[in-house]
């Protein structure tokens, strides 16, 4: 036996009003989340467009002759290098030479204080640390700031994560894009880490 209830559901739906309340209950919906669709997209677009053309771009880093770590007598430092470390007071050292600290050790004669050895004219260096060592020199600081006011929107949240002058140089100095023809082969194979303004000259092919 078919339920009471059931009956009148069916009864009910045979009614061509209940349907017209039902069909257009729907239409309302589907317009409504249509308009906030567009109206998320029209948002989106804009925020994007005040993003693009706001100048100049505000960025974090800070150029200063003495920073945090110097007072807690820690240095932060590049890391990776096998054989070279450039700590962030801009001095290049031998790995065994680098203090528990993080600092390299400024009484061993081999330790330069930014140096610039490997390093072309154009900014692009062939040794990743005299790169950043090289970068870190206070009159590098007015070709840093022209960079960054001119950097390609591309490079935004890049540049834009960086605190202060020696993470700009550790970024500045590592391979990207800019760093690269054909997506494959590097524009000079031999300086290609570079903290200068523009990339390195394309080499012929």
């Amino acid at each position: 036996m078919v339920p009471c209830g059931a009956v009148l559901w069916r009864r009910l739906l045979r009614k061509r009003w209940v349907l017209g309340v039902v069909f257009g209950l729907s239409l309302v919906y589907f317009i409504t989340s249509t308009f906030k669709q567009e109206e998320r997209m029209v948002r989106d677009r804009n925020l994007l467009q005040v993003q693009e053309h706001e100048q100049p771009i505000v960025w974090k880093v800070k150029f200063s002759s003495g920073n945090s770590s110097q007072l807690s007598n820690q240095c932060r430092n590049s890391v990776q290098g096998k054989l070279l470390i450039t700590d962030e007071l801009g001095y290049i050292c031998e790995r065994k030479d680098l203090l528990v600290n993080g600092c390299c050790n400024v009484n061993v004669p081999s330790t330069k204080l930014y140096s610039c050895d490997s390093c072309l004219p154009n900014g692009c260096c062939s040794v990743y640390e005299y790169c950043v060592s090289c970068c870190l020199q206070p009159s590098k600081q007015h070709l840093l700031e022209r960079f960054l006011n001119r950097a390609a929107i591309a490079f935004q949240n890049l540049f834009m994560a960086v605190e202060d002058h020696f993470e700009l140089c550790l970024a500045k100095c590592r391979t990207s894009s800019q760093s690269v023809q054909h997506e494959n082969t590097y524009r000079d194979p031999i300086a290609k880490y570079c903290y200068g303004e523009y990339p390195p000259e394309l080499l012929p092919v």
